[in-house]
């Protein structure tokens, strides 16, 4: 049981073992390698470090109340599904479409991604690949979608800037992390286009998203 494991931490660690296990589900990923924009450098993450560590207890804790949390080692990512399909964030249509864009990059550079597994872009080249693909109306965007949308993905572990000041609408240099595969895996990248070309002749379409949990798409 997962009990006893957890009672054998000291309570330093039962606090790390909630803390981590809060983070997990508010924000459905957990990546291995985190950007440091005070030290201008991608370092290993603590959390992540320490999730590993606790992976046994929390894995058997999340069981019992219906969650199932995957570790992937080769890239480097947590995840935490639920069971049930539960708990569904609703994104709004330019964030679906951002979301999507960023994960078409991402396989385009991947095989020139950092030892981390990051992909580097930025909000004007994820911009001009959602015009690429015809999906901004009138081929424009506003400031509050960019600002709301990389927020969003941000919050989710998907993405994150590398600037240490606050997010811009237009300014940010991104680095789209390897938690994308699971919510776009590369069998769903056909689907993908499929839905885009849905959502080009359906415009009113908006996605459905998992504030606690992704699983398989966010959207």
């Amino acid at each position: 049981m997962w009990s006893k494991d957890y009672e054998a931490l000291n309570s330093n660690d039962k606090n790390e073992f909630r803390r981590i296990a809060n983070h997990l589900l508010s924000h459905t990923y957990l990546t291995k390698y985190s950007y440091q924009p005070s030290k201008q450098m991608t370092l290993p993450n603590r959390d992540y470090q320490l999730a590993t560590r606790f992976f046994s207890p929390l894995e058997k804790y999340f069981s019992v109340t219906g969650w199932r949390l995957e570790k992937d080692d080769n890239y480097g990512y947590m995840s935490l599904i639920n069971i049930y399909d539960n708990n569904h964030y609703r994104m709004d249509q330019f964030t679906t479409l951002f979301l999507y864009a960023c994960r078409l990059i991402y396989e385009e550079q991947r095989e020139q991604a950092s030892s981390s597994h990051t992909v580097l872009t930025s909000t004007s080249d994820i911009v001009e690949k959602m015009k690429t693909l015809n999906l901004l109306k009138n081929g424009k965007t506003t400031q509050k979608e960019r600002l709301e949308a990389q927020r969003t993905l941000a919050h989710f572990n998907l993405i994150e800037k590398m600037e240490a000041t606050a997010w811009e609408p237009d300014g940010n240099r991104i680095l789209i992390l390897p938690s994308i595969l699971s919510v776009i895996s590369n069998q769903g990248i056909n689907d993908m286009i499929l839905e885009l070309e849905d959502l080009r002749v359906n415009p009113t379409n908006e996605g459905d998203g998992q504030e606690e949990n992704n699983q398989d798409e966010i959207i």
